[in-house]
């Protein structure tokens, strides 16, 4: 049976091989995910040699200032720069979309910018064209192009009523016919594998790394069952490719846009402006930060005299204005936590919404199971955001604590009235030396595994689905 098998394999491939329109579509399928391979990794890598190029020069501008006053580099702020996985050379995920960098500076939390799609040109679609697009999206088609007629072309030819009579049964014949599939998808995915296995070279984990690549085989399989059911199900090529064509519209481009509308409309998320509002409102109620006489600090300002026993803040053995800076910057850094996490909370159960129509969609399926694996999801985007927000905080309390012991309250207080209390209100610059080489690293490959298995089990899901219709339409044969 197996010799029988491999057999109407090779006579499939051998159809191919004498079809101009079969080798046009494997050349066009194997240079698309060749050429997004080389590319992309080639972007990638240029992209991350840049990144850190220029989080090297924005740690030497901040140390390269001169001697100031604490709080004026409190608003020159730092930029954190965030290089992609070794994985996400082959899926940027919401990397692309989300930014790469973050401004970091007192008093506010920035969102990421320098989102390779928004710094693209006009041709936004050319800088979609990754290894993870063309495997999700354009090989099924391609495969849909090259396998619509495996089995209604016996059909019409009339071959099939002869290869039954020769003894060879239907399910002999699928199964020959689904080995010839699976290789041509294989082929289409040789270029990825390749790039999965080389990115162990450059750190990445063995198991996220087999896992993603047993994703997208599963996902090959899928739509190679998929060809070979409809095209056992219709009475012509016509109605086999029309029908393909329809179910890989509705799975790759319909489903994923209802998925993320209906999130959106489940989970209602405020907008910008809305939460801006609300964060200033709640901001006004702790007093003003630059201000060490506003009537928000009175407590604080009694409790501290109280702790350090004397009468008056001039008698304090610290600057009481860099001492309200610090509490403010405290104060103000945890509400803006608490609406970051609750903006991320929104995302999440966004996503999670999305990420169910996985169960309907093999698209949606294969797209979390990858990003995940790779370290481009949600997740690994909002670690790098609170990453981000703990290195604001501490380098900008780090200057807080400058301003309150590096000067008195007296030089602080009257630094305008000429240049030289300007000057007396400054500390060396030697202090700028606080900063240090960020290294944003994703989730554990652990994680990463366990995250993307209801991905991976949704794709067996469906292949196991898919399998059993084709099973059971090759038995009516």
């Amino acid at each position: 049976m197996s010799s029988t098998v491999f057999t109407i394999a090779r006579d499939e491939w051998r159809y191919w091989r004498r079809s101009s329109l079969a080798q046009t579509v494997l050349i066009i399928a194997l240079l698309l995910a060749a050429a997004s391979v080389w590319v992309t990794h080639a972007a990638i890598s240029h992209t991350t040699e840049q990144r850190q190029h220029m989080q090297s020069e924005s740690i030497t501008a901040f140390e390269e200032q001169p001697d100031r006053h604490p709080h004026r580099m409190v608003h020159y702020g730092h930029y954190l720069f965030r290089a992609p996985p070794p994985l996400g050379s082959l899926d940027p995920g919401i990397d692309s979309f989300t930014g790469n960098a973050i401004f970091l500076e007192g008093h506010r939390q920035n969102g990421a910018t320098f989102a390779d799609q928004k710094q693209s040109t006009g041709l936004t679609w050319v800088g979609r064209l990754t290894p993870a697009y063309v495997m999700q999206v354009l090989t099924p088609l391609l495969l849909i192009v090259l396998g619509f007629g495996v089995m209604t072309r016996e059909r019409e030819a009339g071959t099939l009523d002869f290869l039954k009579v020769q003894g060879v049964s239907p399910l002999v014949l699928l199964a020959g016919k689904g080995v010839a599939m699976a290789g041509a998808g294989l082929l289409v995915l040789t270029p990825l594998i390749i790039g999965a296995l080389l990115t162990v070279l450059k750190g990445a984990q063995v198991v996220p790394v087999l896992t993603f690549i047993l994703s997208y085989l599963i996902y090959i399989v899928v739509w190679c069952a998929l060809v070979l059911l409809i095209s056992t199900l219709a009475r012509s090529n016509s109605v086999s490719f029309s029908g393909l064509v329809a179910v890989w519209i509705l799975l790759c481009l319909v489903v994923p846009r209802i998925a993320s509308n209906t999130a959106s409309v489940m989970v209602a998320s405020p907008g910008k402006l809305e939460t801006d509002f609300a964060v200033l409102k709640k901001l006004r109620q702790m007093g003003d930060g630059h201000n060490a006489n506003d009537p928000a600090f009175k407590a604080f300002k009694d409790n501290l005299l109280a702790q350090y026993n004397v009468d008056s803040v001039e008698d304090l053995p610290i600057n009481f204005r860099g001492v309200v800076a610090q509490k403010s910057e405290a104060d103000l850094t945890e509400v803006l936590n608490e609406f970051a996490e609750q903006q991320m909370a929104q995302q999440q159960s966004q996503a999670v919404i999305a990420r169910m129509f996985g169960w309907l969609s093999p698209m949606i399926a294969i797209q979390n199971a990858s990003m995940k694996l790779a370290g481009t999801d949600l997740e690994n985007y909002q670690r790098f955001m609170r990453e981000a927000e703990a290195v604001r905080f501490e380098f900008v309390q780090s200057l807080n604590k400058l301003h309150a012991e590096g000067m008195s309250l007296e030089q602080d207080a009257n630094k305008y009235k000429s240049a030289e209390a300007r000057k007396a209100a400054t500390v060396d610059a030697e202090n700028w030396q606080m900063l240090e080489e960020f290294q944003f690293t994703p989730l554990p490959a652990g994680q990463r595994f366990s995250n993307s298995l209801t991905a991976v089990l949704q794709l067996l899901f469906t292949a196991g689905l898919v399998l059993a219709f084709t099973y059971i339409a090759g038995r009516r044969v």
